[in-house]
């Protein structure tokens, strides 16, 4: 139940089509109000808490979420205890280890987790990122071969693994122990190993299906120093490792996979920046410095700064550039790699702009301007693998529905999806697979991957539509931008948003706060870059606040923005703070515009 009947600024058709809702009903209202006079915290702070959930005796644990009060005894986790036990055999008996990762931010890192842990433990693990390309996503039999051919015993998957019952197979018949550590959905059947570690597995019941790979992979490390400890192998002269200094690492992977940022996720990221700003990690600091990094690193930044960079390298370079940054400790080398990483995310960006536009093309030729469907379905021959995840992102969030990607090359396509809030994909693939329609495909609820054949798009399409259709249209018809309060521009100052991230960290499951700024003049508006507007909001007092939407240029609320110079207009977005020349500054990331009623 609302506060009242009448939409957020009486916006019941926003210039995107959506009505503006005051985010807190009765219940939540009289929650923020406690919490406010029980904690003493500012009113607005406690709107934002209120709106995500947080009741009055939870604040404190919220406002400074900590590792000691969220970490659960890794054993909680269905084939821990085994997974550990063998891995503290191998450091013990100096086995030769492999650990092979996924080609994304999460693999990454959670190999380089690994990896790091085990090398403190005294072992010299190798590492395999397959190539997107070549390989595909998760282990495959070519490489484990070549990884037995060169001694190794022990073969631990991370990121990846769950559904790789074939390859698996292969490397148990080479005489291979395997372990599996990931967080993909899994089926009822399991691959064969030693221990499979996935909080996501039917038979889990640990609670903790919301951690990445780098989550899984730090219990597991977590797990393994204790029971290193207790055979004492720790000494003066090989010390146990930091493992709260890996943090970093654990924070990039959960914000990059989107998972939703709640529970002990909330203390990863909260923690990771921490030791982020340290600027201890090479590789990290190195990646910041490329990537022009201003002030001090926020969850934003570990999204869409550095997690798309450590990501070109799998998806149009060199797959282990990402990890070999991670675990490098030689500063020049972190460097160079960074600034390899940095060109390679440029050179995607031109890719990815090229095949979106396309695909763009051919989700109006199938959908028109009547929003058809449930799902937009879109493939081409000779668009690059390693972008169709983005632009299926784009896709997703021009249509605001679930979206497919597929690059094709032959009669064998390899695709990736997205999706929206309330709509489960990773489901809608997996039964995909068991109806025989994809070669192979897996994910979670909000990202999938999938391999398909040419013959069979066709029967794809009508699959995902009668899969998707009553989900996605109960998830559009509860579509409405959600604000946490209005506020005007001398009101937004930098401290305003530092109070305000205190109820952070924002993210997936954790929204960022959203603003409305009434009545504001655009005093000012352009485009400018890939499809971007700027634009200056001007209050009646004359005081002002920059804004900035990205990629809408040609869309409504680009459109509205520009045709709207010397226009009062309501406006609303998320804050941030940028530094220039040692001026902290706030912008607001505009999400949507209203005509004043």
């Amino acid at each position: 139940m609302q506060l009242t009947n009448r939409p957020f600024l009486n916006v019941s058709t926003s210039v995107t089509g959506r009505t503006w809702r005051d985010r807190l009903d009765v219940r939540a209202s009289q929650t923020a109000l406690a919490i406010a006079q029980r904690h003493r915290v500012p009113d607005l702070l406690a709107r934002v808490l209120a709106g995500r959930g947080v009741e009055i005796e939870d604040v404190p644990g919220h406002l400074d979420p900590t590792i000691r009060a969220l970490l659960p005894d890794p054993s909680t986790l269905t084939d821990m205890d085994a997974a550990v036990e063998r891995l503290a055999e191998a450091v013990c008996t100096q086995e030769s280890v492999a650990v092979f990762g996924d080609y994304d931010v999460d693999g990454a890192t959670a190999t380089a987790l690994l990896v790091s842990t085990l090398r403190a433990g005294g072992l010299d693990p190798l590492f395999h990122i397959p190539d997107r390309i070549f390989e595909g996503y998760g282990p495959n039999v070519g490489a484990i071969e070549e990884l037995a051919s060169r001694g190794v015993t022990l073969l631990v998957t991370v990121d990846c693994g769950t559904t790789s019952t074939e390859p698996l197979a292969a490397a148990r018949k080479l005489g291979l122990d395997v372990i599996v550590l990931d967080h993909h959905q899994a089926g009822e059947r399991l691959p064969s190993a030693t221990a499979i570690v996935n909080p996501n597995r039917e038979d889990d019941l640990s609670g903790l299906g919301h951690l990445c790979a780098a989550g899984v992979v730090f219990l597991t490390c977590v797990g393994l120093v204790r029971r290193l400890r207790e055979e004492g192998h720790w000494t003066t002269a090989r010390p146990a490792p930091d493992l709260l200094s890996s943090l970093d690492l654990v924070a990039l992977g959960t914000v990059a996979d989107v998972v939703p940022l709640i529970g002990l996720n909330r203390a990863f990221v909260t923690k990771g920046l921490v030791a982020l700003r340290r600027r201890e990690r090479a590789g990290l600091t190195a990646l910041m410095d490329a990537s022009r990094l201003d002030g001090p690193p926020r969850p934003w930044h570990l999204g869409f700064l550095l997690g798309p960079r450590i990501n070109a390298g799998g998806r149009i370079g060199d797959a282990t550039l990402g990890t070999r940054l991670l675990l490098t400790q030689d500063g020049m080398e972190a460097r160079a790699i960074a600034a390899e990483l940095d060109r390679l995310n440029t050179e995607r960006q031109e890719v990815e702009r090229a095949i979106l536009a396309a695909a763009e093309a051919e989700a109006f030729a199938a959908h028109g301007l009547d929003d058809a469907g449930a799902a937009v379905v879109v493939s081409g021959d000779g668009w690059h693998p390693g972008v169709v995840g983005l632009v299926a992102s784009r896709l997703k969030e021009k249509f605001n529905k679930p979206a497919f990607a597929i690059a094709f090359n032959g009669e064998t396509g390899t695709g990736s999806a997205r999706s929206i809030p309330g709509v489960d994909l990773g489901k809608a693939v997996r039964a995909a697979v068991e109806a025989g329609l994809l070669m192979k495909g897996g994910g979670h609820a909000m990202a999938a991957g999938l391999t398909v054949e040419r013959h069979r798009l066709g029967d794809l399409r009508v699959f995902i539509e009668q899969a998707l259709a009553a989900s996605v249209l109960k998830a559009r018809g509860q579509d409405a931008l959600s604000i946490d309060g209005a506020l005007t521009a001398s009101g937004a100052t930098p401290n305003l948003v530092e109070m305000i991230s205190r109820a952070g960290p924002f993210g997936a499951g954790c929204s960022e706060p959203v603003f409305a700024f009434p009545n504001h003049k655009v005093t000012y508006a352009e485009a400018f870059g890939a499809g971007h507007v700027r634009a200056r909001l001007t209050a009646a007092d004359g005081t002002s606040v920059k804004a900035v939407a990205f990629r809408v240029a040609e869309e409504p609320i680009g459109r509205a923005l520009l045709s709207g110079r010397g226009r009062i207009l309501h406006v609303a977005g998320t804050l941030d703070v940028e530094h220039w020349q040692g001026e902290a500054r706030v912008s607001l990331r505009v999400r949507d515009v209203a005509e004043p009623a």
